[in-house]
């Protein structure tokens, strides 16, 4: 490998070296490739081995990469939900000094999967939309920070389970812009290219025998600007009350709230006779259930899966008569008495299939509807074990997308609270 060759990273991982930066991705040998689904992409993008950790590494001119390098690290810094950017790479040369293309080089988001992997048989309508949400709500986010995206479609998007929804991240940069702030019509030209990307990725999911011919495209696709107008109003939207009404300034952070938002500052206006009060956001910040659960617990989930967790602890503590006690230390003994050992009694070879956030969600819903058919409170020790043999030991692996063991194994299930019973 030529000595001009350059590394540009915040933090460079030594193992960067010794990839064979002399060679066409596509010819990478076997040994440095990691067998994961990748979507769509303009660029050749392949998955790469590195230091214990998986890396997408994509080919490209030098310029872009560091431009999509730059803003993701920008948007890392906005807390917005995208791809951990490792560095660029350029000045690439074969043995005989021939150029070759630059590259980006960034982290594998773990339990990820593009949305085309979602679907081993055939997408159902309900699957569709919760993906087209979540990235409404991504859109939102980005909107609100003043990014312009300019490529929005699901193949730029990875997603994670969340709690029975998806949370999105963006992957790929390369068309985004960061403004103060958007303009009407950048935010609705955004929307258009979501449209109209995601109806014909839809389309090509059907024509590929991969989404039933009696679901619309269209339909599902238009969905993203349905939500995401709805949201933007939420969040953004001024209103108006009689002073009399204050209630419905809490009624209205509540709403943000339970949308996943933070507001960091409120306009409350009067008018001139002072019987007319008017509300507007003026800054909001998305992730409030997951800042509450990593306060008080230090697990770090994502939102729906955060207010799922939240909502058990909140169970735990009216079940055993806590609700006076310091939330903090409420919190430390749900964690310690329920969450962590229910994670503890997963197998080890099956602790890659899904995040311990989406185990212990996935749980709760098995252990209600146990209950539900046997006309019982089943144990929670009872609960984990079934939810292990008969769902999670079935399920693909969600961190590697291996091909699951086979035989059964003994779960050696931990001494958890049995008259204890989390709540749906």
């Amino acid at each position: 490998m030529s000595g001009s060759l350059n590394i540009t990273a915040a933090t460079v991982d030594p193992g960067l070296l010794d990839l064979p930066w002399n060679l066409p991705l596509e010819v990478w040998p076997d040994e440095n490739i990691a067998a994961l689904p990748k979507g769509i992409s303009r660029h050749l993008v392949r998955f790469v081995h590195l230091s214990g950790y998986v890396v997408a590494i994509k080919e490209t001119s030098a310029e872009l990469a560091r431009k999509e390098y730059d803003m993701l690290r920008t948007l890392q810094r906005l807390d917005i939900p995208c791809v951990d950017p490792v560095g660029v790479i350029t000045n690439r040369t074969t043995g005989r000094d021939e150029p070759l293309e630059s590259a980006l080089v960034t982290r594998h988001l773990k339990f990820s999967l593009p949305y085309r992997a979602l679907f081993s048989q055939t997408l159902r309508p309900d699957t569709a939309t919760r993906l087209v949400d979540a990235l409404a709500v991504l859109l939102v986010r980005l909107h609100v920070v003043g990014f312009f995206w300019g490529d929005v479609s699901l193949s730029n998007t990875l997603f994670r389970r969340d709690a029975g929804a998806f949370a999105a991240y963006l992957v790929d940069a390369e068309t985004g812009q960061l403004y103060d702030g958007l303009s009407n019509g950048q935010r609705e030209n955004d929307l258009e290219i979501a449209r109209v990307n995601i109806a014909g990725e839809l389309f090509d999911l059907q024509a590929g025998g991969k989404m039933a011919e009696e679901v619309d495209p269209i339909a599902i696709s238009e969905g993203i600007v349905a939500q995401y107008r709805t949201l933007w109003k939420e969040l953004t939207g001024s209103e108006q009350f009689d002073s009399s009404e204050r209630w419905r300034i809490n009624e209205r952070v509540q709403r943000l709230n339970d949308l996943g938002f933070d507001i960091e500052e409120l306009a409350i206006k009067t008018d001139d006779t002072g019987t007319k009060v008017r509300i507007q956001p003026k800054v909001v910040d998305a992730g409030h259930h997951s800042r509450r659960l990593l306060r008080l617990t230090g697990l770090d989930a994502q939102e729906n899966q955060a207010r799922r967790l939240l909502n058990d602890l909140d169970s735990y503590s009216a079940a055993f008569g806590k609700k006076n006690l310091d939330e903090e230390a409420i919190a430390h003994e749900w964690a310690a008495r329920v969450f962590e050992p229910v994670i503890r009694a997963i197998p080890k070879e099956l602790k890659g299939r899904l995040e311990p956030a989406e185990v212990f969600h996935q749980l709760l819903d098995h252990r209600w509807y146990m209950s539900q058919n046997e006309a019982r409170d089943v144990p929670l020790a009872e609960a984990v074990s079934s939810y292990v043999d008969n769902v999670l030991r079935h399920r693909r692996d969600e961190a590697t997308i291996i091909d699951p063991p086979t035989g059964t194994i003994t779960v050696p299930v931990e001494v958890v609270e049995d008259d204890w019973r989390s709540t749906v």
